[in-house]
């Protein structure tokens, strides 16, 4: 425990080093660049070398006290990113106080540092992505030990296989636990036969064991509370397998959920007010800045469907149909007709990934979601969001409510163009690829954030422009 606890120190270090020059680097480059194009004038090297030590002093401070630098921080992306934020903030408030209270001959500029902050924003972020993400310096990879090898702890074998899974963990093995269903349990993993008992506190520090997590099919006289309890006390962290799989994966096992955890659970109640209070005007213009890029678009569209077969069949180009919105309400969903007139002739059918149905025209304007363009309209009526879950028909919605655990609660949110659960499993045609994307719409349903708006309006317009819809 003591070697692990050493590395642990020297990765923190290598960060807090590696990010001091960046902050100084940065600070440095901003001035450089203002003086290139003639928004500041020269300043002497002392000046700026001062400067850039209290920016950098000040943001490794705030960083320090927001946890950034803590070699146990588990945290999502999205919460790394909030926290570089906040401590660039307050050292911006911090080093203007400070500057022109005590050091007032040494004040720059009113230009640098507002340019200097946000350029050491952006590299942090671009450098935290490389750490976190990519496992550089060994930051946010922790060893874990799984209390439980059957039905359960199986969902961590088959959802995250891949190396690229595990980028934040290193997966010491399973232990098994009396009333596990081994049969369905695990195949291929390491399996350790460890006594839970008194002993398996030394069995955790003798291995450097940072988390446990829970995974065993029966908890009843079978989970170890007072061992748990001792592990907890030592700084071992104890997680449950649903909140380790939402952590890991970005999604929540419906399949697994149980009421008691979505009761005591963080989330499921958006606490970003002015994001609420604000929802319908930025979706509203947001809709309006992209109609005007894509009304060309839009037009010739259009013509090209009518050119295919409406000027023939006397079928409209547009689509209506009923779907499922907030709260269960229906409305009128509009999309360029992507099928033949006769595509429901003989009733409401899942969408396959090859449908024959689908005309020359539609398999284009599918592949690059032009033919979602026409919702801009649902937008403006407020029936719709530009994120959220994609709303679904109230003929499949009754028959995925019965078999389908939780899936109403996916209309507690607006409906979407785009949403998380397309970006993660773009694929859905039956009753169990519903399942699949309600564990994605369920964890946007519970983490939902401006910050998560953004990231997947990103990530949807690459989609967009490569080609990669179904």
């Amino acid at each position: 425990m003591a070697l692990n606890k050493r590395n642990q120190s020297k990765r923190s270090n290598i960060l807090v080093f590696t990010e001091a020059l960046l902050i100084a680097y940065m600070g440095y480059i901003s001035h450089f660049i203002l003086t290139q194009v003639g928004l500041s004038a020269q300043v002497s090297v002392e000046k700026l070398m001062i400067n850039v030590a209290m920016l950098t002093v000040s943001i490794l401070i705030c960083s320090l006290s927001v946890g950034l630098y803590e070699a146990k921080l588990r945290e999502t992306f999205r919460g790394i990113i909030r926290r570089i934020f906040v401590s660039a903030g307050l050292s911006y408030f911090l080093v203007e106080i400070l500057s022109r209270a005590f050091f007032d001959k040494l004040v720059m500029d009113s230009y640098f540092l507002p340019a200097a902050v946000g350029s050491i924003i952006i590299t942090l972020v671009i450098f935290r992505y490389f750490t976190h993400r990519l496992g550089l310096l060994g930051l946010g990879k922790v060893r874990i030990v799984v209390l439980g090898a059957g039905e359960r702890a199986s969902i961590i074998e088959k959802r995250m296989r891949r190396d690229v899974d595990r980028i934040g963990f290193e997966l010491v093995g399973f232990i098994p636990i009396p009333g596990d269903n081994r049969e369905d349990g695990i195949r291929k993993e390491k399996i350790i036969h460890a006594k839970v008992d008194e002993s398996f506190l030394r069995f955790i520090l003798e291995n450097d064991i940072e988390e446990i997590v829970i995974a065993c099919d029966q908890r009843r006289g079978t989970l170890p509370v007072e061992v748990l309890f001792d592990c907890r006390l030592r700084g071992i962290e104890v997680t449950e397998l649903l909140d380790f799989m939402e952590r890991e994966t970005g999604q929540i096992v419906v399949n697994l959920m149980y009421p008691s955890w979505v009761i005591y659970s963080n989330g499921f109640q958006s606490q970003n007010y002015l994001r609420d209070a604000l929802d319908y005007t930025l979706n509203v213009v947001l809709a309006f800045l992209i109609l005007l890029f894509v009304w060309p678009f839009m037009l010739f569209t259009a013509l090209f469907i009518y050119l295919d077969d409406g000027w023939r069949t006397g079928t409209s180009v547009f689509y209506k149909q009923e779907r499922v919105g907030l709260n269960g309400q229906l409305f009128k969903i509009i999309k360029f007709r992507s099928m033949r007139p006769d595509a429901e002739k003989d009733g409401a059918k899942w969408a396959s990934k090859d449908d024959d149905r689908v005309t020359r025209i539609g398999h284009f304007i599918r592949k690059y979601r032009i033919d979602e363009l026409p919702q801009l309209l649902n937008i403006f009526k407020g029936e719709m969001a530009f994120i959220g879950p994609r709303p679904e028909r109230p003929q499949f919605v009754e028959q995925l409510v019965r078999e389908v655990p939780y899936y109403n609660q996916r209309h507690n949110v607006k409906p979407g163009l785009a949403g998380w659960a397309q970006l993660n499993y773009p694929y859905g045609a039956s009753v169990e690829d519903s399942m699949e994307k309600l564990k994605f719409d369920l964890y946007y349903v519970k983490h939902q954030s401006l910050l998560l708006d953004i990231l997947i309006l990103i990530r949807t317009v690459e989609i967009v422009l490569f080609g990669k819809g179904r």
